[in-house]
């Protein structure tokens, strides 16, 4: 086992994280039982929901922090996943969510499995490519859905509790034991990363934009609320478009370089990219692979010409809440 390293980055990294957390736990509380209220879920269903959010929280943090996360390599880490898989499912299960013994034991057994997938198998591109594979069969299988069963039918997206345990379990993973290199991995962007993920966004818009209209794609509706506007891109620049930019381009598009080479690489990751969109609204629904496709060549652009993810973040993050801000 490693020691926790006492250094000033590592205080540096724990502070930060404090501060995060505490930030993270007032706006998510908030949001979560204003949520709750606007969708009529009664107080006995709501608490242990956000409850189980607000025990995840921590964990989907960790990741972020090179001094925290490097704490629990080696065989602290099947531990560690299993904790932060199981912990909020057992909030959760105080109201919100069907307890399930079966259930329980799906969880844990993916949190041991990524967990000791990179500790127990030999370092390999069948290896590597099997743990990417892995997490869109979890996905696309419904076997979150096995597990995360409301009580109440208005918790119907309570899986999205189950998608941010899976996202950070995979990074702790990658980032911790497989030692990708870190091409990122953060929550906010710094100025040129905002600058590139901007402007790739401006490159994207005229291509995207007329494709997806003559692809019936997308109507044209009333503008959204301002406040919809800045809660959508900020709650998917921290979500999916981390998520998807770390495995496409900070991960993916890594590997596939060192094997075949850069072009190859960036062609490889864009498609890739794509194909995760395939059930989107529909499956097979080939008109948003097209257009994920061309979207991702621009998200590794950005992230290429920054050498980071999180300029891809902004570019992802600023598409999608232009989506929900007129054709939503």
């Amino acid at each position: 086992m490693r020691p926790m390293v006492k250094s000033p980055a590592a205080f540096a990294d724990r502070r930060r994280w404090g501060a995060a957390l505490l930030i993270g736990w007032i706006a998510l509380g908030a949001a979560g039982f204003g949520y709750a209220r606007i969708k009529g879920i009664p107080g006995w269903a709501a608490w242990p929901v956000v409850a189980a959010f607000l025990t995840e929280y921590p964990f989907y943090l960790v990741p972020a922090f090179p001094a925290l996360r490097n704490h629990f390599a080696g065989m602290r880490l099947p531990a560690w996943l299993a904790a932060s898989a199981l912990l909020p499912y057992l909030v959760g299960s105080l109201g919100g969510v069907r307890f399930e013994w079966s259930a329980l034991a799906l969880l844990a057994a993916l949190a041991l499995a990524l967990g000791l997938w990179f500790i127990v198998l030999p370092r390999s591109p069948a290896a590597d490519i099997g743990f990417l594979g892995l997490l869109p069969c979890v996905l696309l299988s419904g076997y979150l859905n096995r597990i995360y069963l409301p009580v109440y039918p208005q918790l119907k997206d309570l899986v999205f509790l189950g998608h941010v345990a899976l996202i950070q379990m995979a990074v702790m993973a990658l980032l911790a034991e497989r030692r990708v290199p870190d091409s990122g991995y953060g929550f906010l962007p710094n100025r040129v990363e905002w600058r590139i993920g901007i402007l790739h966004f401006l490159y994207f818009a005229p291509v995207g934009l007329p494709l997806a209209l003559l692809l019936n794609m997308v109507h044209i509706s009333r503008p959204a609320p301002l406040w919809l506007i800045a809660a959508s891109f900020f709650g998917f620049l921290w979500t999916v478009a981390l998520s998807e930019e770390f495995f496409i381009w900070g991960v993916l598009q890594q590997w596939l370089a060192g094997w075949t080479g850069p072009g190859t690489a960036m062609v490889g990751a864009s498609l890739t990219f794509g194909m995760v969109h395939i059930g989107f609204r529909g499956f097979p629904n080939w008109r948003w692979v097209l257009l994920a496709s061309i979207l991702g060549w621009f998200c590794g652009r950005a992230r290429n010409r920054a050498g980071s993810i999180r300029a891809g973040m902004v570019t992802h993050a600023l598409v999608f809440a232009t989506w929900r801000a007129f054709f939503g």
